[in-house]
């Protein structure tokens, strides 16, 4: 690895300008500063969205008389929202372009997140924590921003980091709500009651801050505005001595090649391309890739991404290959979002000498873990991707699922008294848990990539809706936190081995190998 990539200008897609590298360390560079603005974006959203469960169990529970059984419906409801959203923000992101539909999600989230010390009973804060998932729709537009700025050979280690870093929100939030509630109580002198209402403007300003920034300082698309994107990959074409058009395939037939432009090589040649739009050799451009005339076609008749209708989008869900990445989803991310919910009151259950404050900084744990380990994830995806193809991809997803069920039944039937056995076992499901997602997200830009926000959007949702179901199973066995643990353990690899079998993307598709 040439660490000098973290900050020099990269290599770019002659045809699409994708990245291919991450210069994250370069937020001067326009590349650097997408990839910075999606995941503090997401962070910031993943922060507001969890910033009640730190608070909820102990504080929040007294203020307002919360029953065990309320507390559980509004981690419940706290996804519904997310769900809807996610489904709606993948086409729109198609028709739209990620950032509006980012910058969107974020400022329709932070109205609720202000109203937070509006809440006086326990429909109010179900009511409320509806509208904050909102902010948990943010990660479609994340991704799909991000696979829009990196090439394949990077894009799934560009999306884990994006992703974990952003997820890691989940964790934060478990040290900050707690430590500006105190601050709040201890030096401002707050009341309990009036304090954690306070706490919440503090993410409010910051979703605000950082939803109009990523709209002022970053584009669309490499090539500029998101509605020139077809006219942009013609012109690149041109560039480079290649006519015909960008053609628009309906969804359902993106496995059919068209005979479109010029006679081109063979798809898979080796051939490398140098011609100005007059046809005539010339030297290479800077900072450009050389592949094959054949591949820059493929790229931009296959993964330049399409405004669905209603029926394509119905063709792309309900693929094979879809369900593949949205049903692996629904276990890993659905298990992540359930067991962040109920991680701190699972700790104080155990170890309640922790108290709210301790407890809920080991929960905090889980969370930040994403920082390592869903990036993990997407490297190692991205490495065996360069060795194997995009099997090797979807076989490390359900490599990652089997072994996180098998932690999660672990930690289900010992059930340990004892925080080092606890804590190891669940940073062991963590690693694995953690990077599924991380490989998951590699995967999705290869599935369908001309309808890229559908499939993101379809598989971010069903990881919500898995997070409803997971927690709708904690909420019907009250405290018995372990048991619920090993049915979705099992569940976990049930349902990965089920799905092993379909290949990764469909026969015959033209562009995402």
């Amino acid at each position: 690895m040439d660490i000098t990539t973290l900050w020099r200008a990269p290599v770019v897609n002659p045809v699409n300008r994708k990245a291919r590298s991450i210069p994250g360390l370069n937020p001067l560079n326009m590349y650097g500063r997408v990839f910075f603005f999606a995941w503090f974006g997401f962070f910031i959203a993943f922060w507001s969205w969890y910033a009640f469960p730190p608070l909820l169990t102990l504080t929040i529970a007294k203020d307002l008389g919360l029953t065990p059984t309320d507390i559980a419906n509004s981690n419940i409801i706290a996804l519904v929202a997310t769900l809807l959203v996610r489904l709606v923000a993948g086409p729109a992101c198609d028709m739209f372009g990620p950032r509006y539909t980012f910058a969107a999600c974020l400022l329709a989230g932070s109205i609720p997140t202000a109203l937070a010390g509006a809440v006086t009973s326990a429909k109010g804060l179900l009511a409320l924590r509806f509208f904050i998932g909102i902010l948990g729709g943010s990660f479609v537009p994340c991704q799909v921003w991000s696979t829009g700025f990196f090439d394949k050979n990077i894009v799934g280690t560009a999306n884990s980091f994006t992703g974990g870093f952003g997820n890691a929100g989940g964790g934060v939030t478990y040290f900050l709500m707690p430590a500006i509630f105190d601050s709040l109580v201890s030096r401002q002198h707050l009341s309990a009651h009036v304090a954690w209402r306070v706490a919440f403007i503090v993410p409010f300003i910051c979703i605000v801050v950082v939803a109009v920034s990523l709209v002022v300082f970053c584009p669309d698309t490499p090539t500029g505005k998101w509605s020139e994107r077809h006219i942009r990959a013609e012109q690149n074409l041109a560039e480079h001595g290649i006519t015909g058009d960008v053609v628009n395939l309906p969804v359902g037939f993106g496995n059919k090649s068209n005979s479109v432009g010029t006679g081109s090589p063979s798809a898979g040649s080796n051939e490398k391309i140098d011609f100005t739009a007059t046809g005539k050799a010339t030297g290479n451009q800077d900072h450009e890739a050389q592949i094959g005339q054949q591949q820059m076609l493929d790229t931009a008749r296959g993964e330049v991404v399409q405004k669905p209708t209603f029926k394509e989008a119905m063709q792309v869900i309900f693929s094979p290959q879809t369900l593949v990445t949205a049903g692996a989803y629904f276990c890993s991310f659905g298990a992540e979002l359930a067991i962040n919910s109920v991680l701190g009151a699972y700790y104080l259950k155990n170890f309640a000498t922790l108290g709210q404050t301790g407890t809920g900084r080991w929960a905090a744990m889980f969370g930040l873990l994403n920082i390592a380990f869903r990036p993990m994830g997407g490297i190692l995806s991205d490495f065996i991707y360069r060795r194997t193809g995009v099997w090797g991809k979807k076989l490390l997803i359900h490599v990652y699922a089997v072994i996180t069920g098998a932690f999660l039944i672990a930690i289900g039937v010992t059930d340990s008294k004892h925080t080092s056995t606890m804590f190891g076992l669940i940073a062991g499901m963590a690693f694995f848990l953690e990077g599924g997602n991380g490989a998951n997200y590699s995967l999705v830009p290869h599935v369908h990539p001309y309808a890229n926000g559908i499939v993101s959007g379809f598989t971010g949702a069903m990881g919500n809706f898995g997070g409803i179901i997971f927690a709708i199973i904690f909420r019907y066995n009250g405290k018995n936190y372990g048991k619920v643990f090993w049915i979705i353990g099992v569940i976990t690899i049930a349902v990965n081995l089920s799905l092993s079998w379909i290949r990764p993307i469909p026969k015959g598709q033209i562009g995402g190998r």
